[in-house]
């Protein structure tokens, strides 16, 4: 069995080798070898995760209005995953295994907001 900080870890790892690779590309420009989102390609409407990249690109160059514009639900909800990453890393260090658990109404609230959020952005 794998030691409970190896998931943070690998998340961490993978997260500072994304965001240095992101940082040299601008997702706001054509032809930047960067995922694309199956969703909006297929129907041309957005969906709760488009403009993630492109905010992820402003945050890391300091530009917090344009990465509101980009993503506002996701940057919004930036501080409660970081809550989550930095429990979750504390438990690992320490040996102990813990997993976030969301009940059926968080489940379901969760689901609503991103449904209101790709309605709402798609309309306006």
């Amino acid at each position: 069995m794998r030691h409970p900080a190896a998931a943070p870890l690998g998340l961490l790892a993978a997260a500072a080798a994304g965001s240095a690779y992101l940082w040299t590309r601008d997702p706001h420009l054509p032809g930047q070898a960067l995922p694309f989102c199956p969703w909006r390609r297929l129907t041309g409407l957005q969906c709760p995760g488009c403009g993630g990249t492109r905010m992820a690109y402003d945050l890391l160059h300091g530009d917090l209005a344009a990465a509101w514009h980009d993503n506002a639900a996701l940057l919004l909800a930036l501080p409660f995953v970081a809550a989550w990453f930095v429990v979750r890393l504390r438990h690992g260090l320490a040996g102990r295994h813990w997993r976030l658990r969301l009940g059926p109404r968080a489940v379901t609230a969760l689901l609503v907001a991103a449904g209101l959020w790709t309605v709402g952005r798609n309309l306006l």
